[in-house]
Protein backbone atom coordinates (compact mmCIF):
# COMPACT_ATOMS: atom_id res chain seq x y z
CA UNK A 1 0.00 0.00 0.00
CA UNK A 2 1.27 3.55 -1.52
CA UNK A 3 -0.53 6.82 -0.46
CA UNK A 4 2.75 8.48 -2.49
CA UNK A 5 5.44 6.95 -4.71
CA UNK A 6 8.65 8.70 -4.92
CA UNK A 7 9.72 8.50 -8.83
CA UNK A 8 13.95 9.34 -7.58
CA UNK A 9 15.95 7.71 -5.93
CA UNK A 10 17.57 9.69 -2.69
CA UNK A 11 21.62 9.90 -2.36
CA UNK A 12 21.64 8.61 1.19
CA UNK A 13 24.48 6.10 1.04
CA UNK A 14 26.05 10.03 -0.32
CA UNK A 15 25.92 11.20 3.23
CA UNK A 16 26.24 7.76 5.03
CA UNK A 17 29.22 9.04 6.87
CA UNK A 18 28.14 12.22 8.05
CA UNK A 19 25.01 10.99 9.15
CA UNK A 20 27.28 7.59 10.89
CA UNK A 21 29.54 10.24 12.55
CA UNK A 22 26.05 11.90 14.13
CA UNK A 23 24.79 8.98 15.68
CA UNK A 24 28.09 7.95 17.16
CA UNK A 25 28.67 11.19 18.35
CA UNK A 26 25.14 11.07 20.31
CA UNK A 27 25.73 7.09 21.55
CA UNK A 28 28.83 8.04 22.88
CA UNK A 29 27.13 11.04 24.91
CA UNK A 30 24.33 8.91 25.83
CA UNK A 31 26.77 6.48 27.21
CA UNK A 32 28.32 9.20 29.35
CA UNK A 33 25.53 10.60 30.96
CA UNK A 34 24.59 6.55 31.73
CA UNK A 35 28.12 6.55 33.50
CA UNK A 36 27.82 9.89 35.33
CA UNK A 37 24.59 10.24 36.17
CA UNK A 38 22.46 6.69 35.90
CA UNK A 39 18.93 6.32 35.64
CA UNK A 40 15.73 7.40 38.17
CA UNK A 41 14.66 4.25 39.30
CA UNK A 42 11.39 4.51 40.10
CA UNK A 43 9.44 2.34 43.09
CA UNK A 44 9.48 -0.67 41.80
CA UNK A 45 12.85 -1.08 41.53
CA UNK A 46 13.88 0.93 44.20
CA UNK A 47 11.23 0.42 46.74
CA UNK A 48 9.26 2.75 48.70
CA UNK A 49 5.66 3.65 49.39
CA UNK A 50 3.06 3.90 47.01
CA UNK A 51 0.09 6.08 48.17
CA UNK A 52 -3.27 7.17 45.77
CA UNK A 53 -5.12 10.07 47.78
CA UNK A 54 -8.21 11.90 46.67
CA UNK A 55 -9.81 14.86 47.18
CA UNK A 56 -13.24 16.97 47.37
CA UNK A 57 -11.87 19.49 45.26
CA UNK A 58 -8.96 19.77 42.68
CA UNK A 59 -5.66 18.91 44.11
CA UNK A 60 -2.58 21.08 44.19
CA UNK A 61 0.59 18.71 43.56
CA UNK A 62 3.12 21.37 44.14
CA UNK A 63 1.24 22.68 47.80
CA UNK A 64 1.06 18.81 48.58
CA UNK A 65 5.21 18.50 47.44
CA UNK A 66 5.93 21.51 49.37
CA UNK A 67 4.18 20.32 52.97
CA UNK A 68 5.74 16.77 52.66
CA UNK A 69 9.31 18.79 51.83
CA UNK A 70 9.28 20.92 55.40
CA UNK A 71 7.80 17.93 57.19
CA UNK A 72 10.94 16.05 56.00
CA UNK A 73 10.43 13.60 53.25
CA UNK A 74 13.11 13.68 50.47
CA UNK A 75 12.92 12.62 47.07
CA UNK A 76 9.35 12.70 47.00
CA UNK A 77 7.57 12.56 43.75
CA UNK A 78 3.63 13.85 43.66
CA UNK A 79 1.55 13.72 40.31
CA UNK A 80 -1.90 14.19 39.60
CA UNK A 81 -3.39 10.35 39.19
CA UNK A 82 -6.63 10.16 36.71
CA UNK A 83 -9.50 12.77 37.56
CA UNK A 84 -8.15 16.32 38.57
CA UNK A 85 -9.08 15.52 42.50
CA UNK A 86 -6.76 12.09 42.47
CA UNK A 87 -3.19 12.41 43.38
CA UNK A 88 -0.13 9.75 43.66
CA UNK A 89 2.55 9.93 46.12
CA UNK A 90 5.17 7.90 45.99
CA UNK A 91 7.82 8.17 49.03
CA UNK A 92 11.19 6.32 49.08
CA UNK A 93 12.73 3.23 50.98
CA UNK A 94 14.52 4.12 54.31
CA UNK A 95 17.64 2.05 54.24
CA UNK A 96 17.42 -1.01 56.35
CA UNK A 97 18.54 -4.28 56.17
CA UNK A 98 15.88 -5.94 57.68
CA UNK A 99 12.54 -6.81 55.66
CA UNK A 100 10.46 -6.68 58.84
CA UNK A 101 11.51 -3.47 60.23
CA UNK A 102 10.99 -1.80 56.29
CA UNK A 103 7.44 -3.08 56.36
CA UNK A 104 6.86 -0.98 59.85
CA UNK A 105 9.01 1.98 58.34
CA UNK A 106 6.69 2.11 55.09
CA UNK A 107 3.83 1.87 57.63
CA UNK A 108 5.68 4.84 59.88
CA UNK A 109 5.44 6.73 56.46
CA UNK A 110 2.66 6.67 55.12
CA UNK A 111 0.61 7.75 58.51
CA UNK A 112 3.10 10.47 59.31
CA UNK A 113 2.15 11.14 55.25
CA UNK A 114 -1.54 11.00 55.83
CA UNK A 115 -0.87 13.52 58.96
CA UNK A 116 0.71 15.84 56.49
CA UNK A 117 -1.54 16.23 53.68
CA UNK A 118 -5.08 16.10 56.22
CA UNK A 119 -3.01 19.47 57.43
CA UNK A 120 -3.36 20.87 53.89
CA UNK A 121 -6.55 19.47 53.17
CA UNK A 122 -8.83 17.97 55.57
CA UNK A 123 -10.84 16.22 52.74
CA UNK A 124 -7.80 14.00 51.77
CA UNK A 125 -8.86 10.50 51.83
CA UNK A 126 -6.12 7.23 51.43
CA UNK A 127 -7.84 5.05 49.06
CA UNK A 128 -4.78 2.66 48.16
CA UNK A 129 -1.31 1.86 49.50
CA UNK A 130 1.18 0.00 48.29
CA UNK A 131 4.82 -1.01 49.83
CA UNK A 132 7.59 -2.56 47.46
CA UNK A 133 10.16 -3.82 49.73
CA UNK A 134 14.22 -3.66 48.39
CA UNK A 135 14.20 -6.97 48.07
CA UNK A 136 11.02 -7.37 45.66
CA UNK A 137 12.91 -4.11 43.96
CA UNK A 138 16.24 -5.77 43.08
CA UNK A 139 14.65 -8.57 41.83
CA UNK A 140 12.35 -6.84 39.05
CA UNK A 141 15.50 -4.87 38.43
CA UNK A 142 17.27 -7.96 37.93
CA UNK A 143 14.12 -9.73 35.91
CA UNK A 144 14.04 -6.56 33.51
CA UNK A 145 17.59 -6.42 32.89
CA UNK A 146 17.49 -10.72 31.93
CA UNK A 147 14.25 -9.78 29.91
CA UNK A 148 15.71 -7.51 27.82
CA UNK A 149 18.54 -9.77 27.38
CA UNK A 150 16.92 -12.66 26.26
CA UNK A 151 14.87 -10.39 23.43
CA UNK A 152 18.42 -9.41 22.41
CA UNK A 153 19.77 -12.89 21.75
CA UNK A 154 16.35 -13.98 20.34
CA UNK A 155 16.58 -11.33 17.56
CA UNK A 156 20.33 -12.21 17.05
CA UNK A 157 19.45 -15.57 16.24
CA UNK A 158 16.47 -14.48 14.72
CA UNK A 159 18.57 -12.81 12.40
CA UNK A 160 21.34 -14.83 11.98
CA UNK A 161 18.38 -17.04 10.48
CA UNK A 162 16.73 -14.59 8.13
CA UNK A 163 19.75 -12.67 6.85
CA UNK A 164 23.10 -12.66 6.06
CA UNK A 165 25.63 -12.30 8.75
CA UNK A 166 26.69 -8.88 7.68
CA UNK A 167 23.31 -7.41 7.87
CA UNK A 168 22.06 -9.78 10.77
CA UNK A 169 25.48 -7.09 12.94
CA UNK A 170 24.39 -4.02 11.55
CA UNK A 171 20.50 -4.41 12.22
CA UNK A 172 22.07 -6.15 15.82
CA UNK A 173 23.71 -2.51 16.55
CA UNK A 174 21.49 -0.39 15.13
CA UNK A 175 18.59 -2.03 17.35
CA UNK A 176 21.12 -1.42 20.46
CA UNK A 177 21.98 2.19 18.95
CA UNK A 178 18.26 2.91 19.30
CA UNK A 179 18.10 1.46 23.28
CA UNK A 180 20.94 3.34 24.32
CA UNK A 181 20.06 6.64 23.11
CA UNK A 182 16.40 6.21 24.52
CA UNK A 183 17.94 5.24 28.26
CA UNK A 184 20.60 8.02 27.68
CA UNK A 185 17.79 10.70 26.88
CA UNK A 186 16.07 9.46 30.49
CA UNK A 187 19.50 9.36 32.00
CA UNK A 188 19.96 12.80 31.38
CA UNK A 189 16.85 14.53 32.07
CA UNK A 190 16.41 11.68 34.60
CA UNK A 191 13.12 11.51 34.13
CA UNK A 192 11.38 8.00 35.81
CA UNK A 193 12.66 5.38 34.49
CA UNK A 194 9.67 1.99 36.00
CA UNK A 195 8.37 -1.10 34.43
CA UNK A 196 6.30 0.52 31.61
CA UNK A 197 9.51 2.44 30.48
CA UNK A 198 11.03 -1.06 30.45
CA UNK A 199 7.74 -2.67 28.41
CA UNK A 200 8.64 0.46 25.47
CA UNK A 201 12.15 -0.11 25.46
CA UNK A 202 11.25 -3.92 24.88
CA UNK A 203 8.63 -2.64 22.27
CA UNK A 204 11.47 -0.93 20.54
CA UNK A 205 13.73 -3.25 20.15
CA UNK A 206 11.08 -5.34 17.94
CA UNK A 207 9.66 -2.20 16.41
CA UNK A 208 13.00 -1.34 14.94
CA UNK A 209 14.04 -4.83 13.98
CA UNK A 210 10.75 -5.40 12.00
CA UNK A 211 12.04 -1.84 10.17
CA UNK A 212 15.23 -3.42 9.37
CA UNK A 213 13.98 -6.01 8.42
CA UNK A 214 12.17 -4.43 5.52
CA UNK A 215 14.73 -2.65 4.37
CA UNK A 216 17.17 -5.15 4.00
CA UNK A 217 14.59 -7.29 2.38
CA UNK A 218 14.30 -4.86 -0.43
CA UNK A 219 17.89 -4.88 -0.57
CA UNK A 220 18.15 -8.70 -1.12
CA UNK A 221 15.51 -8.42 -3.51
CA UNK A 222 17.11 -5.46 -5.96
CA UNK A 223 20.27 -7.08 -5.58
CA UNK A 224 19.08 -10.05 -8.23
CA UNK A 225 16.84 -6.97 -9.73
CA UNK A 226 19.58 -4.22 -10.69
CA UNK A 227 22.65 -6.62 -11.76
CA UNK A 228 24.23 -3.64 -13.19
CA UNK A 229 23.90 -1.36 -10.04
CA UNK A 230 26.45 -0.69 -7.43
CA UNK A 231 26.27 -1.71 -3.42
CA UNK A 232 25.31 2.33 -2.99
CA UNK A 233 22.72 2.40 -5.81
CA UNK A 234 21.31 -0.50 -4.67
CA UNK A 235 21.14 0.73 -0.96
CA UNK A 236 19.80 3.80 -2.04
CA UNK A 237 16.72 2.46 -4.30
CA UNK A 238 15.95 0.12 -1.72
CA UNK A 239 15.78 2.81 1.11
CA UNK A 240 13.65 4.93 -1.02
CA UNK A 241 10.91 2.30 -2.16
CA UNK A 242 10.37 1.49 1.45
CA UNK A 243 9.86 5.66 2.36
CA UNK A 244 6.43 5.34 1.74
CA UNK A 245 5.60 2.09 3.81
CA UNK A 246 7.65 3.97 6.55
CA UNK A 247 6.01 7.02 7.24
CA UNK A 248 2.44 5.31 6.95
CA UNK A 249 3.82 2.55 9.72
CA UNK A 250 5.45 4.60 11.91
CA UNK A 251 2.74 8.05 11.17
CA UNK A 252 -0.04 5.79 12.39
CA UNK A 253 1.89 4.34 15.09
CA UNK A 254 3.34 7.77 16.24
CA UNK A 255 -0.48 9.01 16.54
CA UNK A 256 -1.45 6.32 19.02
CA UNK A 257 1.56 7.22 20.93
CA UNK A 258 0.52 10.67 20.89
CA UNK A 259 -3.21 9.72 22.00
CA UNK A 260 -1.62 7.86 25.04
CA UNK A 261 0.77 10.61 26.04
CA UNK A 262 -1.79 13.26 26.01
CA UNK A 263 -4.88 11.62 27.27
CA UNK A 264 -3.26 8.41 29.09
CA UNK A 265 -1.95 10.29 32.07
CA UNK A 266 0.69 9.88 34.60
CA UNK A 267 0.90 6.38 35.00
CA UNK A 268 1.22 5.98 30.99
CA UNK A 269 3.67 9.66 30.63
CA UNK A 270 6.87 8.37 30.84
CA UNK A 271 5.71 4.64 28.94
CA UNK A 272 4.81 7.03 25.83
CA UNK A 273 7.63 9.42 25.66
CA UNK A 274 9.86 6.57 25.17
CA UNK A 275 7.83 5.00 22.34
CA UNK A 276 8.27 9.18 20.64
CA UNK A 277 11.93 8.76 21.12
CA UNK A 278 12.78 5.03 20.14
CA UNK A 279 9.80 5.30 16.64
CA UNK A 280 11.81 8.41 15.67
CA UNK A 281 15.49 6.95 16.67
CA UNK A 282 14.22 3.52 15.42
CA UNK A 283 13.44 5.33 10.99
CA UNK A 284 17.00 6.91 11.38
CA UNK A 285 18.71 3.93 12.87
CA UNK A 286 16.92 1.75 10.38
CA UNK A 287 17.61 4.13 7.16
CA UNK A 288 20.97 5.68 8.13
CA UNK A 289 23.05 3.69 10.69
CA UNK A 290 21.96 -0.11 9.76
CA UNK A 291 22.42 -0.03 5.62
CA UNK A 292 25.54 1.67 5.77
CA UNK A 293 26.63 -0.19 8.47
CA UNK A 294 25.96 -3.32 6.05
CA UNK A 295 28.06 -1.66 3.35
CA UNK A 296 31.04 -0.86 5.93
CA UNK A 297 31.37 -4.35 6.36
CA UNK A 298 31.13 -5.87 2.90
CA UNK A 299 28.03 -6.62 1.80
CA UNK A 300 27.95 -6.72 -1.75
CA UNK A 301 25.80 -8.68 -4.72
CA UNK A 302 27.96 -11.73 -4.16
CA UNK A 303 26.36 -12.43 -0.93
CA UNK A 304 22.58 -13.05 -2.67
CA UNK A 305 23.03 -14.30 -6.35
CA UNK A 306 25.69 -17.08 -7.33
CA UNK A 307 27.74 -16.49 -9.95
CA UNK A 308 26.61 -18.43 -13.20
CA UNK A 309 29.28 -21.60 -13.81
CA UNK A 310 30.58 -21.15 -17.13
CA UNK A 311 30.53 -24.12 -19.05
CA UNK A 312 33.48 -25.51 -21.06
CA UNK A 313 33.09 -25.90 -24.82
CA UNK A 314 33.58 -29.49 -26.31
CA UNK A 315 35.19 -29.54 -29.49
CA UNK A 316 33.87 -32.65 -31.57
CA UNK A 317 36.13 -33.25 -33.96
Amino acid sequence: MEFFKIRRTIPFMRHALVFNVISLVTFLIAVGFLATKGLHFSIEFTGGTVMEVTHEKAAQPDRIRDALGKAGFNDINVIKFGSSQDVLIRLPLKANPDPRVQNEEMQKQSTAAMGVLKSVDPTAKLTRTEFVGGQVGKELATDGALALLVVCLGIMIYLAFRFEWRFSVATIIANLHDVVIILGVFSAFQWEFSLPVLAAVLAILGYSVNESVVVFDRVRENFKKMRRAGVDEVMDASITGTISRTIITHGSTQMMVLAIFFFGGASLHYFALALTIGICFGIYSSVLVAAPLAKYLGASREDFVKPEKKTAEVVVP
